[in-house]
């Protein structure tokens, strides 16, 4: 079976892209071992720990509002996702675009909910906060996401700063569900160029490839998805290389990308407060990006 990612066409389980994401819930409740597992691997997949009825209560109320925007194919029930082909909008609804749902007591009870706080709280050994912007992400058929770290978009607060990715909803391969490169948060000449950049500072464009292939020859690791549920999570740190596979179906991905840092700690100040400025200068209509190709020869990477 072969799978489209970016510009490839890859065999599943073959050379470069595989399912075996191992899940981590045996060590939910060993902290030394939970780190240990994230310094090894850079990610930990822990299955069904937001709780699923409140995942769901989410996806009933976005999927709501997205039918009233004109999101969701017309002639199919509502909670059934299907995307609408004729919207007008960006077949990848912008996070910033979805920040008004991001408010809702439904989407709060899973991103701040007990579940996640907990965890992190332990994890992270001491009381844990997430950014108050979470980057919900609402993609049609057709769209994917490119090649990137997430320290170049979030790197003016604390260091051990974890990105947790939530799908809300049950995920095929099919849908473009999270790939994440295995290795990469050891690629240290990337990490050390790429890695240290500030999209608003530098200007750049911010993903790293459109090349799954050219990373894992040039680079080493693999890629690595798997079909996940609702509650399902993905825990990676900055520097742990991702992307999206496309979302091949006639449905909706509906996903959430939150961020947790000790409450303590030094933080990232655009995504923060009760209407956090964001992005104040990278894709702005009078910024000029340097080109990838650019970057990357600057970067010597």
């Amino acid at each position: 079976m072969k799978l489209r990612f970016l510009n490839r066409e890859l065999e599943l389980d073959g050379r470069y892209l595989t399912t075996e994401l191992r899940d981590a819930n045996e060590f939910l409740t060993d902290r030394t071992a939970l780190r240990k597992r994230m310094e090894e691997d850079g990610y930990l997949l822990i299955r069904g720990l937001h709780d699923r009825e409140a995942v769901a209560a989410a996806r009933h109320e976005i999927l709501e509002k997205l039918h009233e925007r004109g999101m969701l194919a017309p002639d199919h029930p509502i909670q059934e996702g299907f995307y609408n082909p004729g919207y007008q909008e960006p077949v990848s609804t912008s996070a910033m675009a979805n920040r008004e749902l991001i408010r809702s007591g439904a989407f709060q009870a899973v991103v701040a909910g007990t579940p996640v706080l907990e965890f992190f709280a332990s994890f992270l050994g001491g009381p844990a906060r997430s950014f108050d912007f979470h980057w919900l992400r609402t993609v049609g058929t057709g769209a994917e996401s490119s090649i990137h770290y997430d320290a170049v978009f979030m790197n003016r607060g604390t260091r051990q700063l974890y990105s947790c990715w939530s799908p809300l909803g049950d995920l095929s391969l099919e849908m473009g569900p999270l790939v994440l490169c295995l290795g990469s948060h050891r690629f240290e000449e990337v990490k050390e160029s790429y890695g240290r950049a500030d999209v608003d500072r530098d200007l750049i464009a911010g993903h790293f490839s459109e090349d799954p292939v050219e990373i894992v020859d040039k680079f080493g690791g693999c890629w690595a998805t798997t079909n996940f549920e609702m509650g399902d999570v993905v825990i990676f740190g900055m520097h742990t290389m991702h992307a999206s596979l496309p979302n091949l179906s006639e449905k909706l991905r509906i996903s959430v990308d939150s961020r947790y840092q000790l409450a303590s700690d030094p933080i990232d100040e655009r995504w923060v407060g009760t209407d956090p400025k964001g992005h104040y200068a990278w894709r702005k209509a009078e910024a000029e990006i340097e080109p990838l190709d650019v970057s990357r020869a600057r970067w010597g990477v």
